[in-house]
């Protein structure tokens, strides 16, 4: 196993998608996991379904993550029962999709306090423990939307992720001399259970037809990205932006 007596911490790992993949994939691979998600039920569900379907440690935990006190109980609950953590996921995002000259100063605030100022939280309180042990791997979500110009209400979604690239690359120059890597993941469209209820149909369409390659993405496709990197295979890669998006982005 890959990460046999590793701890990883994931936020928003509850819900049907990226977060909950990576979660059974590192487990699976040996890791103890901190399921956290912003309903306290589903992380305790969850964490009980991957403890019993593979056998490994994992506790569930209510995390907002844009309340820094939220972060700072999941970062001591972790250390207090696992005395380590080895792995920061950081999944957690939103999505408010509204045409610029629409845009609410709430929608906007919402998704830049879960998407870049969530990350950030996240890594700032649990950089002091990685540093101890000189031992770390850091991944953040980002989305190809950064890089596109997009016209279905995209803006301040794409600055946020804008912003998560631009501060893992600066993190990443910051923590390598402790041998702490931090990566930014780059999803294309990936199918999942929220989905539908952000766009209309024939907008998820249009979406699939921007894939070139012959199947939609699944959340699995990112879940066995992270665990490229957070394993000893990828342990020379630090400060870069992996594209998952099945060709949708190519740079």
């Amino acid at each position: 196993m890959k990460l046999k007596g590793k701890v990883a911490v994931l936020t928003a790992a509850a819900g049907a998608g990226i977060g909950q993949a990576t979660a059974r994939i590192l487990a699976r691979e040996g890791a103890a996991v901190v399921i956290t998600d912003i309903h306290r039920e589903r992380a305790l569900s969850v964490a009980r379904t991957i403890h019993e379907e593979c056998g490994g440690e994992a506790i569930g935990i209510k995390c907002d993550v844009t309340q820094k006190n939220e972060i700072e109980n999941v970062i001591k609950t972790s250390v207090d029962t696992f005395g380590r953590i080895d792995i920061l996921f950081n999944n957690a995002g939103t999505n408010r999709p509204a045409k610029v000259v629409d845009l609410s100063d709430e929608a906007w605030e919402t998704v830049m306090n879960t998407c870049l100022r969530g990350t950030f939280y996240s890594c700032r309180v649990v950089l002091p423990i990685m540093i101890k042990q000189k031992f770390g791997r850091i991944v953040n979500i980002a989305s190809t939307a950064a890089f596109m110009g997009l016209d279905y209400g995209h803006s301040h979604y794409a600055a946020a992720k804008a912003g998560v690239m631009a501060f893992t690359r600066c993190l990443a120059m910051e923590i390598a001399p402790y041998y702490i890597t931090a990566n930014t993941i780059a999803p294309g469209f990936i199918s999942n259970d929220f989905i539908p209820f952000l766009y209309p149909q024939e907008e998820i369409d249009r979406m699939n037809r921007g894939i070139p390659y012959p199947r939609k993405g699944r959340p699995e496709d990112i879940a066995n990205t992270v665990l490229f990197l957070v394993s000893d295979e990828g342990e020379y890669i630090t400060g870069q932006t992996i594209c998952v998006s099945g060709g949708s982005w190519m740079h």
